[in-house]
């Protein structure tokens, strides 16, 4: 462990193998927090790397929980917070739209990290119980083509680094990995990150970790997701090669907003608009779910362009089917549990 520590310090960065043997020894409860904060702040000054990244992920990954999925081309669509924007629910909401559109989509997340509420939050305040086991997470999966996967519950190994993150108030390389630990293997992801630098970085990791196609998305004004105010950039990983991208709301037909159009409240305020968009109710909340929920279906391979994308999600809410969904997940995990 030294030898790792004292290479990461002289900036130097550590294979796959390397940052697997730090992370095996951190989850099993081999280090004090004082080696823990000074690993993981080496690492940010540093700059982390892909295969740093996949080591730590694949690490917590097979250490997390069990859902057994029976569905093919799973994804998941979770974020890594973070961004400080304090929007509203974009991914949660675009997740009953993209299940709406036959996408089995393992929601992965937790309570807020820059938001006022967070995925687990909104769950909650739909009714949906968020400690179920996951054996009964495993039958709402397959049946619903949709769960909600509480992070804290899939990876108790984490308690490890609990107080170490708490003390530290800084976002470390575990925010960045966090929509990458998925407890299911899943084939598809559309993910935001906060860190623009590291879209590349990102889906490479993706790669590294198995994904076959991949969408790594940051907005304007640094969101971890697609959004209406500027130019989003995004990396697509597709048979093992990324490229870089760039998109404007104009060219979907959306009117260019201001990231403040699209603020967010307390759980129970946020609840209110995923509602209100779930029953299509026009407005820049229901826009920007549209656009995102377009890039997940482009993500997952479910559609050839973002546009025929956006078309889908469209279709998805204006039907009712997305709201639909969602009353088929509160009546699946009422009987399961």
């Amino acid at each position: 462990m030294n030898e790792l520590f004292e290479k990461v310090f002289n900036k130097e960065h550590l294979t796959r193998n390397e940052a697997e043997q730090v992370a095996e020894q951190i989850f099993e409860g081999r280090l004090t927090d004082s080696q823990i904060a000074a690993f993981l702040t080496a690492l940010k000054c540093k700059g982390e790397t892909a295969e740093e990244m996949a080591g730590i992920a694949e690490t917590i990954q097979r250490k997390s929980v069990t859902i057994d999925c029976q569905k093919a081309n799973v994804m998941d669509n979770c974020g890594t917070g973070g961004d400080q924007s304090g929007s509203f629910n974009i991914s949660t909401t675009a997740a009953f739209v993209l299940a709406a559109g036959g996408v089995t989509v393992a929601k992965h997340g937790n309570r807020s990290i820059s938001s006022k509420s967070g995925s687990a939050d909104i769950f909650e305040c739909l009714g949906v119980d968020i400690a179920l086991s996951s054996e009964k997470l495993s039958t709402v999966l397959n049946e619903v083509g949709l769960a909600f996967l509480f992070a804290p519950h899939m990876h108790p190994k984490m308690k490890y680094v609990m107080n170490v993150r708490k003390e530290l108030g800084t976002p470390t390389i575990l925010n960045l990995i966090g929509p990458l630990t998925n407890p299911v293997l899943l084939d598809s992801q559309l993910m935001g990150t906060y860190r623009r630098d590291l879209l590349e970085e990102t889906a490479k990791t993706l790669g590294e970790l198995g994904r076959k196609r991949a969408v790594v998305v940051n907005g304007s004004g640094g969101l971890d997701e697609a959004t209406l105010a500027g130019t989003t950039h995004f990396a697509l990983l597709e048979e093992k090669k990324i490229t870089m991208h760039t998109i404007e709301p104009e060219e979907f037909g959306f009117n260019r907003l201001p990231i403040e159009a699209i603020h967010g409240g307390n759980a129970e305020e946020n609840t209110a608009t995923l509602l209100s968009i779930l029953k299509n109710q026009a407005s820049p909340y229901l826009d920007t779910v549209l656009l995102n929920a377009g890039l997940g279906f482009f993500s997952n391979g479910k559609v050839e362009t973002i546009q025929d994308g956006i078309v889908l999600a469209k279709e998805c809410v204006a039907s009712g089917a997305a709201f639909d969904k969602l009353q088929q997940l509160i009546k699946i995990q009422k009987e399961v549990a």
